[in-house]
């Protein structure tokens, strides 16, 4: 175990690289900073300084080696790597609310963004106009969107938001990808399609995993309680209950074990 001090300030958001040697990081403000590690030292390598709001998500794709950010200034980019140089992309997420989380899909051909416009943009690469766009989901989402997770599937998408609920909803893609094949939430998954929702927590929804095999779902909330929910198990949900401050986070260890803290 190490330990390492990066800032002074709070940091609000970060991801890691593929083999953990380098980590993309937000000092609270509208930057990104990165840092590789050096035998037993991190070191600074780049400032990302596209967005003009504080900057709320990061994630950092592991085979394509690209950065997703999103913020407060209601855009997202995408960072591509080019020689030494992070260039930007801008997506237009067309919302009206701060962007909250992002989270790219296990094939990384997509990814999401949870907003207070109370949706979720999926956004995708179009080819043919060579640019980023979105589709947006929407119903029956009434609050702002704290947590979002991919299905193993690459089509399934699971979200927590602070109406009290988790949700699972298809976000198939038809121009990126095949029709998916059946799975235990549902066979019939066009985009936006509802395919599971719980409202058993009585808080704002922290923090939400699927397992690795994508059969269960797991979810911690601002009332200290945590639920995991079975599609093997006619969608069964239970729940834990703590005594705690609020979890904020949550990850599967094995198909039958996870910890939040």
């Amino acid at each position: 175990m190490a330990y390492h001090s990066f800032l002074l300030e709070p940091i609000s958001c970060h991801a890691w690289n593929k083999d953990r040697t380098q980590i993309a990081l937000c000092p609270n403000n509208h930057e990104v900073h990165i840092y590789r590690k050096d035998g037993a030292k991190w070191s600074k390598v780049h400032e990302l300084k596209e967005h003009n709001g504080q900057v709320t998500g990061i994630d950092w794709a592991p085979e394509s080696n690209r950065l997703v950010t999103c913020g407060t200034d209601r855009n997202a980019y995408v960072w591509t790597l080019k020689g030494n140089v992070w260039k930007p992309t801008l997506v237009i997420l067309r919302i009206n609310r701060a962007a909250r989380c992002v989270k790219w899909a296990p094939k990384e051909n997509k990814f999401a963004v949870g907003s207070g416009s109370r949706l979720i943009s999926i956004c995708y690469f179009e080819q043919e106009n060579d640019w980023w766009v979105c589709k947006h989901i929407k119903k029956p989402i009434r609050s702002t969107v704290l947590s979002l997770d991919w299905h193993p599937n690459n089509v399934l998408l699971a979200a927590g938001s602070c109406d009290f609920k988790c949700r699972i909803f298809s976000a198939y893609i038809k121009e990126v990808e095949e029709r998916p094949s059946p799975t235990p939430w549902g066979s019939k998954m066009p985009f936006g399609e509802l395919m599971f929702e719980s409202s058993s927590s009585c808080g704002w929804v922290h923090s939400i995993c699927f397992s690795a095999s994508g059969s269960r779902v797991a979810w911690v909330s601002h009332d200290s309680t945590l639920c995991l929910a079975d599609a093997g198990k006619k969608m069964a949900v239970a729940s834990l209950c703590t005594e705690t401050l609020p979890l904020l986070a949550v990850t599967f260890i094995t198909e039958s074990s996870l910890v939040a803290a």
